[in-house]
């Protein structure tokens, strides 16, 4: 099925992981889009939710500033105005890190957020390097893929386990993972995993592993910029190809098509 023919039969009812000008840090804005703009096009989708879920405050580069929240929810409170009719949330996409609890959000932050999702990004302090390039920097010399995998895959259950994080955001990219391994950690803790169009995971193989266990999935654009808004064919395509059951994924329904 080509992506026309995906668009045509699948639709998606709320994109849970974007990013707007919050997510900012010495000026340099990693989100290109106001929230009312990101809701202005979620809107015009036809999402009935949206959630704007910047990143992490521990990220040097574009972390998003926990003082600046309740400007967000003016900010939010401005959308829900102009578009009464999509549901926004106020999330986080918490930096996966090597802490007690796995994030650079603490517990007590938690409540701050109306729900937090999770994953791995380059750039932070007390986060593994997980490329093989640059294993030096940890000690490990450059044939340790599997000591890498262990301390990536460590890192990411104790960030699943000890708390309650609702998204693993593209799970599997930049670094080697056991999948196994986080896929029981989400069907015990019932955290679902991301299909990202933004990134390739997870890839078809690792769709494949998840669904082994009791899981739902989300597919979700990761939208940096407002246009990306919405973005979902490519991870149904992925899906189909794994095999996967779309009624597995949270966030798409079926069209009703009459002849």
């Amino acid at each position: 099925m080509d992506i026309k023919e995906i668009e045509q039969k699948y639709s998606m009812t709320g994109d849970f992981h974007t990013h707007t000008v919050y997510s900012c840090r010495m000026g340099y804005k990693h989100g290109k889009g106001l929230i009312k703009e990101n809701v202005g096009v979620a809107a015009k989708l036809g999402l009935s939710e949206i959630a704007i879920t910047d990143h992490g405050p521990g990220h040097k580069l574009y972390g998003m500033d926990i003082r600046r929240i309740p400007q967000m929810r003016n900010d939010i409170a401005e959308a829900e105005g102009l578009f009464p009719d999509t549901k926004i949330y106020l999330g986080v996409e918490a930096n996966i890190i090597n802490t007690e609890n796995g994030l650079d959000v603490t517990r007590e932050q938690f409540g701050l957020f109306d729900f937090v999702i999770a994953g791995y990004h380059y750039g932070l302090p007390k986060g593994y390097m997980i490329r093989n390039s640059i294993c030096s920097h940890v000690g490990l010399t450059s044939g340790s893929t599997e000591q890498l995998r262990f301390l990536n895959t460590e890192m990411t259950v104790r960030a699943l386990t000890e708390n309650r994080v609702k998204i693993i955001t593209h799970p599997g990219d930049k670094g080697p993972f056991d999948m196994k391994e986080i896929s029981q950690a989400c069907e015990k803790t019932g955290t679902m995993m991301e299909i990202s169009t933004r990134h390739t995971h997870l890839t078809v193989d690792e769709i494949k592993i998840a669904a082994d266990y009791d899981v739902k999935f989300v597919i979700d654009s990761d939208a940096h910029r407002p246009c990306e808004i919405g973005n979902y064919a490519g991870g149904i395509a992925r899906a189909q190809e794994a095999g996967l059951d779309i009624s597995r994924i949270v966030n798409i329904k079926e069209r009703n098509v009459t002849a």
